[in-house]
């Protein structure tokens, strides 16, 4: 199956992605794939504690995960999947569109704020005339009825 590839994080701007993803997975008979990564940093500590943390990292990745996967479910019938990596975000993201041929767009949330569009962002458009995907970038202040308009 044919599936929207997005990235959950703890930005403002995801929820937006998540939709985008969604609604476009429903219009289209797409799947969606949800890919969080856990930064390697954030593990630097005794073997113990190290793994403690990992361990809850993954849960709350997995709460959050199912508050998205029930809207998609409830409001769009889409059933999406769960993807959790280690590692750095954009090595992990190349690395899971090129283990899974189904991924063929990735869905990214852009930050409306003035730090900018966010680091993902920032990093992957400068690296997308050869990236192996078509990458959507989905404004984090667009209205709902907007995305509801464009997809």
């Amino acid at each position: 199956m044919r599936k929207f590839l997005v990235v959950l994080d703890d930005s403002r701007e995801c929820l937006n992605a998540m939709r985008f993803a969604a609604m476009a997975a429903s219009r289209s008979g797409r799947g969606v794939q949800i890919l969080s990564v856990i930064p390697p940093e954030e593990f630097q500590h005794w073997i113990g504690v190290g793994e403690i943390m990992r361990e809850e990292a993954r849960e709350r990745i997995k709460a959050h995960f199912e508050v998205f996967a029930k809207w998609m479910r409830d409001r769009r019938n889409v059933h999406p999947e769960l993807v959790i990596r280690e590692g750095e975000a954009v090595s992990e993201i190349l690395a899971q569109i090129d283990e899974d041929p189904g991924i063929d767009v990735l869905v990214l949330g852009a930050g409306s704020d003035t730090a900018g569009p966010g680091p993902l962002v920032t990093k992957l458009s400068r690296s997308s005339g050869s990236f192996p995907v078509p990458i959507t970038i989905v404004p984090g202040n667009l209205p709902k009825e907007k995305l509801d308009t464009v997809t």
